[in-house]
């Protein structure tokens, strides 16, 4: 393993930077322009065809804001010729540094987010303790729903409707189905993974948000004190020859587990957020701009990944890329600020999720989802609360 070195995984990292930026910069443009192309009038029609006009257009764009970025410039420093080679030499890379900070930005948007819908999202995937769910209510309330869709569909067919009238009806039938099947195979769980399975993935999906929050205080708390927890300032030890955690290969392996389930609170914050809930892709329904939206997306939040981690503290490995090359990297205030707001907002999260998700599953235990809207729950006494919920668990 000697040639496993530092300077080889940084080598490649930056060759993974660069062609992720490249796909993000001119491929995925390319993409979207060739989905919009037809060919150039009088040509023959076909693939050649598009691709040419699709290069064409690139290349004007690209020109477009080169020509553009480098008038800017030129106002700027008043030297045309010096202008030219700081828009090729300084100022074109800090387009990279641009793209970080949004996806640093978003980042910290999607995160926090994240990390308070990983709950939902976990707990739909498993089966509940009967306490707090039951299946065979919920899967005869599907049955019976699934047959009156059906009654309804066969005397939509028979009475001859029109195909706009039929298909919401069909799409809900189809809906409702999908749900009795899955209540069906959550009915026939084992008791090991209804009332183990989903305490254990619960108290561990607190026990790493818990961790990442106060590893990110600990990081502030570095930051007021020692120069060298800036994301700049930390120099990275020969690869091999000292753990780049204090509790050596155990916390190493805790950073790994941590930057991949912040890696995945992202991607669930940012399809879980109002702003881009429209570009959730879906099964046999999703277009080919929803694609490159798609693909844009994850690799702006990505390319961020490593610089996210970095500024919070998680690790302390420099994957940084071109990234680190730029001073907001090394403004106390701004990487001061943005720990402070990562721990704040994850916090909020974290606390209003389980304030509202006890509360919603007590209301569910003792049975009060299922009163009218007219009663007020806050008037119903105490006695009869626990009564009903005595009931319930027996």
């Amino acid at each position: 393993m000697q040639w496993l070195n530092g300077s080889l995984i940084h080598g490649l990292w930056n060759l993974v930077f660069l062609f992720s930026n490249l796909s993000l910069v001119f491929l995925m443009p390319f993409a979207y322009f060739f989905t919009e192309s037809e060919g150039f009038v009088g040509c023959k029609r076909g693939v050649m065809a598009r691709v040419y006009e699709t290069a064409v257009v690139l290349l004007l764009l690209t020109l477009l804001v080169l020509g553009m970025v480098w008038v800017g410039v030129a106002l700027l420093n008043n030297t045309a010729r010096e202008s030219l080679y700081d828009v090729w030499e300084c100022y074109l890379p800090y387009l990279y540094s641009a793209i970080s900070l949004f996806g640093v930005l978003l980042l910290l948007l999607c995160t926090p987010f994240g990390l308070s819908r990983m709950f939902s999202v976990t707990g739909s995937l498993l089966v509940k303790p009967g306490l707090l769910e039951n299946v065979e209510v919920e899967m005869n309330c599907a049955t019976f729903e699934e047959a009156s869709l059906s009654r309804k569909l066969n005397s939509g067919s028979r009475s001859c409707r029109t195909t706009v009238d039929v298909e919401p009806l069909r799409m809900q039938f189809l809906s409702v189905q999908a749900k009795r099947i899955a209540l069906q195979m959550r009915r026939r769980a084992s008791p090991w993974q209804r009332n183990l399975f989903y305490p254990l993935a619960m108290l561990l999906l607190l026990a790493l948000t818990v961790v990442c929050v106060l590893m990110v205080c600990f990081h502030v708390l570095e930051l007021l004190f020692d120069e060298t927890a800036m994301p700049r300032g930390m120099g990275d030890p020969r690869l091999g020859t000292a753990s780049f955690s204090m509790f050596g290969s155990l916390g190493a392996a805790v950073q790994v587990v941590l930057i991949m389930y912040l890696m995945v609170s992202s991607v669930v914050g940012f399809y879980s957020s109002p702003l881009f809930t429209s570009l959730l892709p879906h099964t046999q329904d999703t277009n080919l701009t929803q694609i490159i939206g798609n693909c844009v997306s994850l690799l702006v939040l990505s390319s961020a990944l490593p610089v996210f981690s970095r500024t919070l503290g998680i690790t302390r490995f420099d994957l940084l890329g071109d990234f680190g090359r730029y001073n907001w990297l090394g403004n106390f205030h701004i990487v001061f600020l943005y720990n402070i707001l990562f721990a704040g907002l994850t916090s909020a999260c974290l606390i209003n999720t389980l304030t509202w998700t006890v509360q919603r599953e007590l209301i569910r235990a003792f049975g009060l989802h299922k009163l009218p809207l007219t009663v007020s729950r806050t008037t119903i006494p105490l006695k009869l609360l626990l009564a009903n919920g005595l009931s319930k668990i027996q």
